[in-house]
């Protein structure tokens, strides 16, 4: 722990003297007083982590016959929006997310795609892995250019999130559990066979399963990569 100690102090002093201390971290002698925040902020780039290993093992150079996940979604979102619910939260999400080929069982329900992703917070407020199915429809197809298209898109899942559960708190919001439903809407455009743009607006919250079900809603915009 000493040499915790020593290392912090001399990031801190590092920053100090260029001028340019993270006003949205807490101090790193602060942080390595508290072990709890280190396990807590090790969370998110644990599950980060995972999630990029799961995308890599399924790149197109690897990938044949059993390949799993043919589609990557990299995305900016406005966190907690004052959108079926009240904004508390502050932050921008970065998101992250696969999506599977639809297996042949999956048919009896209009084909969705299995989707797994994970949503991290730029000032330390509620980060989210979440995993569920996903349903896209084509509207229009040769827009602009042949072969391109709008598409609708919806989800049905789950989520695990580190954020505040019980209580009050003026900045955090309190969601009632760990576990919260989720779903999501959103409308794209694809172009060049393997690329899209979208706009989407996510929803997380207990289905009124306890007393604390404040919710949290995110909106931005994403691009993805089709393998």
């Amino acid at each position: 722990m000493r040499t915790i100690h020593l290392f912090a102090n001399g990031i801190d002093c590092a920053f100090r003297c260029s001028g340019e201390t993270p006003k949205r971290y807490p101090p790193l002698r602060q942080i390595a007083r508290n072990p709890g925040r280190i396990r807590r902020a090790s969370a998110p780039l644990a599950m980060a982590t995972v999630l990029i290993a799961v995308i890599l093992s399924a790149s197109p150079r690897t990938a044949g016959a059993g390949e799993v996940i043919d589609e990557i979604k990299l995305g900016v979102l406005n966190h907690d929006v004052a959108f079926l619910g009240h904004h508390k939260e502050n932050g921008i999400d970065t998101n992250i997310e696969a999506l599977a080929i639809s297996p042949d069982l999956l048919s009896i329900i209009g084909a969705p795609r299995p989707d797994i992703g994970i949503s991290i917070n730029s000032a330390g407020k509620t980060d989210q892995l979440y995993g569920g199915l996903t349903w896209i429809a084509d509207l229009v197809e040769d827009v602009f250019l042949p072969k391109d298209g709008i598409y609708l898109g919806g989800s049905l899942g789950g989520s695990a999130n580190d954020g505040k559960t019980d209580g009050t708190w003026r900045t955090h919001k309190s969601l009632g559990s760990a576990l919260l439903f989720r779903e999501s809407a959103e409308i794209g455009y694809r172009f060049h066979g393997s690329y899209n743009l979208s706009l989407i607006v996510d929803h997380s919250s207990d289905g009124g399963l306890s007393s604390r079900n404040q919710g949290l809603t995110n909106a931005g915009a994403r691009l993805g990569i089709m393998f």
